[in-house]
């Protein structure tokens, strides 16, 4: 098989994560103007958060975790990956086919577990209307997971890569095209979900068979290779559903506060740009490669991408981190306060955004230590350690909210991301010599850290300068413009400065890339 160039595979991955994002804020931006942080929008989101965490639980939590390093394995090895391929398909779509029938007739007590606040308003039944509309996404979003995982294996990262763009094009369409069809604008997104499924499954499947890997459904069969895929995921889907919890904690406390749903949404969103950027592009490449450089005992080898997927996440995870502390306010009200969205909501919206940006590190840094345990099919330390960390989170969502309110989901999040990556990396100490840092990341570091410095300092500068204009219509698009490319400018030119990275480096990658 051949090699996986790790630093080209992560721009792939991130530059198509970065569009998905960036239609994923137009298409934000759009139900923030038009519902506000109304009922409808409250219950949409509700909704459509049930399918995506059950996603992450089946699919692209536990089921991937377990699926690629074995697939990968046996590709590295020339063993029969396509019939194992083929098998976990029919396997995961049985499965899956049945638990959307269950969820259809469970949706109201689903809707209840995600947010018991509902219970008392007019929420509750729309969430429960839409939510059955919206279910059947995981369907075709968990199969389009495992096909991605055996794109991923095979080192072909676009179509993988390119196919979530899809779920925000066609919501975005259908929101701008709802006012001129007569449609109810909450229909409209609902019903948008489990077509832009289709259309997602659709592509990887087609990217999928190009390869070589054509996945005809048939009927299941229990084979030992997808009973020891099933050992394997058993701890994962446990440790994924501990995450879940996390989640469910959060909008539990959030559903008890006007507007708080909406407004951990949006800070959501602003963090998960570079979270998914990074986070998403360092987990699809580094596991599959992490895996079957550990199957041809190339320990040397996985050390160095270990140790260059923990300094790609720094470089890039670090000032992102920081500009979502010091730049909140005028992040959020630019981007957001309009038409039913007010400077109120911007501000709670801005104060969650700056307690997600001190998590965003750690958020990263777990999907660079946790293919460690993964390649080595060791799921069970993760679920030891995402049971602590969900304790942490409950204690403080829970705990807290009474005297700070809706925030204090959001301090829970990240105090327990933190800790799950102190676990992680303490954990990681008996995995040998392939989870050592080297000389390079450790004299790296610490440049980076001093260049998003800088970069922070520079921008709360601008902002205090700037501050009339980042409010007044029309100006405060081109002063934030503004801010962020003088945040790049500064922070690069202080890292390539201080050694935090070379610029050849890039264009070497951007050149294999090409190539």
């Amino acid at each position: 098989m051949k090699p996986i160039r790790l630093l080209s595979g992560f721009l792939t991955v991130g530059l198509w994560t970065l569009l998905s994002r960036l239609l994923g804020f137009a298409r934000d931006i759009v139900i923030a103007a038009r519902l506000g942080d109304g009922p409808v929008a409250e219950a949409f989101l509700v909704a459509f958060a049930l399918p995506n965490m059950f996603r992450r639980f089946f699919a692209e939590g536990a089921f991937n975790m377990a699926f690629v390093p074995m697939f990968s394995k046996r590709l590295e090895r020339g063993e029969d990956a396509h019939a194992f391929a083929r098998d976990a398909f029919a396997g995961l779509g049985s499965v899956l086919i049945v638990f959307t029938l269950l969820a259809q007739l469970a949706m109201p007590w689903l809707v209840l577990a995600m947010a018991s606040g509902f219970a008392e308003d007019g929420r509750f039944d729309m969430a429960v209307g839409f939510g059955r509309i919206v279910f059947p996404y995981i369907l075709f979003i968990s199969l389009a997971a495992l096909l991605s995982g055996v794109l991923n294996a095979t080192g072909r990262f676009v179509a993988a890569a390119a196919a979530p763009v899809l779920l925000n094009i066609i919501l975005v369409t259908a929101m701008l095209g709802a006012p001129y069809m007569g449609w109810d604008f909450g229909m409209a997104l609902a019903w948008a979900v489990p077509v832009a499924g289709v259309a997602q499954l659709a592509l990887v499947w087609w990217a999928a068979a190009r390869a070589g890997f054509p996945l005809i459904p048939r009927r299941p069969v229990w084979t030992p290779e997808l009973k020891r895929l099933a050992r394997i995921a058993a701890p994962a889907a446990l440790a994924g559903g501990v995450v879940q919890v996390n989640l469910l904690v959060g909008r539990q406390v959030a559903s008890f506060f006007d507007g708080a749903i909406q407004y951990l949404n949006l800070a959501d969103r602003l963090y998960q740009l570079p979270l998914g950027v990074v986070a998403i592009a360092i987990g699809v490449v580094l596991l599959p490669d992490l895996s079957r450089r550990l199957a041809a005992n190339d320990t040397a080898g996985g050390r160095d991408a270990l140790n260059r997927a923990a300094e790609f996440a720094l470089l890039l995870t670090l000032p992102a981190a920081v500009a979502l502390i010091v730049a909140a306010d005028p992040l959020v009200s630019v981007l957001y306060q309009r038409g039913r969205f007010d400077a109120a909501a911007a501000a709670q919206t801005a104060q969650a955004c700056a307690v997600y940006g001190l998590g965003l590190p750690a958020f990263v840094l777990q999907k660079v230590l946790q293919p460690l345990y993964f390649a080595r099919a060791d799921t069970r330390r993760p679920f030891y350690y995402a049971l602590a960390s969900m304790v942490v989170n409950a204690g403080v969502a829970i705990g807290l909210a009474p005297s700070i309110g809706f925030i204090a989901a959001a301090w829970g999040t990240t105090l327990a991301a933190w800790g799950m990556v102190a676990l992680l990396w303490w954990g990681s100490r008996t995995l040998g010599e392939a989870a050592e840092p080297d000389a390079r990341l450790t004299r790296r570091i610490w440049r980076i850290a001093v260049a998003s410095a800088v970069m922070g300092v520079v921008l709360w500068l601008y902002a205090a300068v700037f501050a009339d204009a980042l409010r007044t219509d029309g100006l405060r698009y081109l002063a934030l413009l503004g801010l962020v490319g003088l945040g790049i400018v500064t922070y690069f030119g202080s890292a390539q400065l201080l050694g935090g990275f070379r610029l050849s480096e890039l264009r070497g990658a951007m050149r294999r890339k090409r190539g």
